[in-house]
């Protein structure tokens, strides 16, 4: 089976599997088959995924299959996402993965989407109309993809709660930070046993001491970004500013090291690191680590670290160039998958989008890791992925 065409059925095929992992959630045939074909849709070469496009694809004669499905149809988005979970540790797992929490906006007009409102966005780089979404990625050694995900709602939604039944969120869903958000997506993750090592965040989420200890208390490692006003228990016993432990360091604790490729090439940058609470206990070590630009010395970026006592520092470096192992799952789930490409307004909406847009992410990653296996892939960057479509230029 080769050739572009025999690639169309391979990926095809791989879809249908993951599909039959979760027939069983749907009660009827109807929201079966168009959940295969929303996903097939998800992945085809469309200029737009809306629900008439994603229709035409799939032969139906408007889009209201479509609409059923996402709006209207009972089903549960997380137990889809929990089967789509099993089928990344499956193909992916990897006991020395990273769990990386991150978020991303999505650019909407009006008012009525579910969680809308002026908000600043990563994505637009400043404050926009727009709704935001926590995510979890799994980051191993044969590849990267999201698991989970949760739309957050800010008080401006959570405080009206006639708005908020107008959008399909009930009574019982309250404000959560994006924090809370997090920490529930991670102790799901544990309780689940997923297989994995190491936790990491931006310092929007690591800078929550209250998360770091949870995390120490359970006895996960981690390294997590952080502000340099943030401060730490020193072997002095005195809480001191992490910003405060760097400038006196003589200039041989700082080490030259790249954490991984970006756009640009390889990122390097001048680290270093300063234990912490040292009487905590002989297998564990906590250090708080500084990364240093090499051509604007005075940025400097600062991480706390929790984990075994054997960590050398390159491996602490690995784990923090890490995190934008989620950066590119957003980029190519949203160019590859639709991720952002929906026109959703209800909350189960948007989750149950999300859920079929991050299988379809899963499904060409794990067909991405088995070409790499077999060395049919030696130059694509991670984030390409060959179109399961022939003759087209997607």
């Amino acid at each position: 089976m080769g050739g572009e065409h025999g690639d169309a059925r391979l990926w095809a095929g791989e879809l249908k599997a993951l599909h039959e992992r979760f027939v069983h959630r749907f009660a009827r045939s109807e929201p079966r088959e168009s959940a295969l074909a929303y996903m097939r849709g998800l992945i085809a070469p469309l200029e737009r995924k809306n629900g008439w496009t994603l229709a035409e694809e799939a032969g139906y004669a408007g889009p209201d299959r479509i609409h059923r499905l996402l709006n209207r149809i009972d089903w549960d988005a997380d137990q889809v996402l929990d089967d789509g979970r099993d089928y990344v540790v499956e193909h992916l797992g990897d006991p020395g993965a990273v769990l990386i929490v991150d978020d991303t906006g999505f650019l909407k007009k009006g008012v009525r989407s579910a969680g809308v409102q002026r908000q600043y966005s990563g994505t637009a780089g400043r404050t926009e109309n727009s709704q935001i979404g926590v995510f979890l990625a799994y980051a191993g050694g044969r590849g990267r993809t999201l698991i989970d995900r949760r739309l957050y709602l800010p008080t401006s939604w959570t405080d009206d709660r006639d708005r908020c039944r107008a959008a399909g969120i009930v009574d019982t869903v309250g404000f959560e930070t994006k924090v809370v958000m997090a920490k529930a997506m991670v102790r799901r993750a544990i309780a689940d046993r997923i297989p994995f090592r190491w936790v990491t965040a931006d310092a929007a989420y690591g800078f929550s001491k209250g998360w770091r200890t949870e995390l120490e208390r359970a006895d996960v490692f981690h390294v997590m970004a952080t502000t340099r006003h943030d401060t730490v228990v020193t072997r002095w016993a005195i809480d001191q500013p992490v910003h405060d432990l760097f400038p006196g360091l003589p200039r041989q604790k700082w080490k030259r090291r790249s954490c991984g490729e970006g756009a640009h090439g390889s990122r390097v940058y001048d680290w270093a690191r300063v234990e912490v609470r040292p009487w905590h206990r002989e297998d564990r070590r906590h250090w708080v680590i500084a990364r240093r630009s090499v051509r604007r010395p005075d940025e400097i970026s600062y991480y706390i670290a929790y984990y075994p006592a054997d960590t050398t520092l390159d491996e602490l470096i690995r784990i923090a160039g890490a995190r934008w192992a989620v950066e590119e799952c957003f980029q190519s789930a949203k160019q590859e998958c639709g991720l952002d490409d929906y026109q959703v307004r209800r909350y189960d909406g948007w989750h149950r989008h999300m859920t079929l847009a991050i299988a379809a992410h899963a499904c060409l990653t794990v067909l991405r890791a088995r070409e790499i296996d077999t060395g049919k892939a030696e130059t694509d960057p991670p984030s390409s992925y060959p179109s399961p479509f022939p003759n087209s230029d997607a």
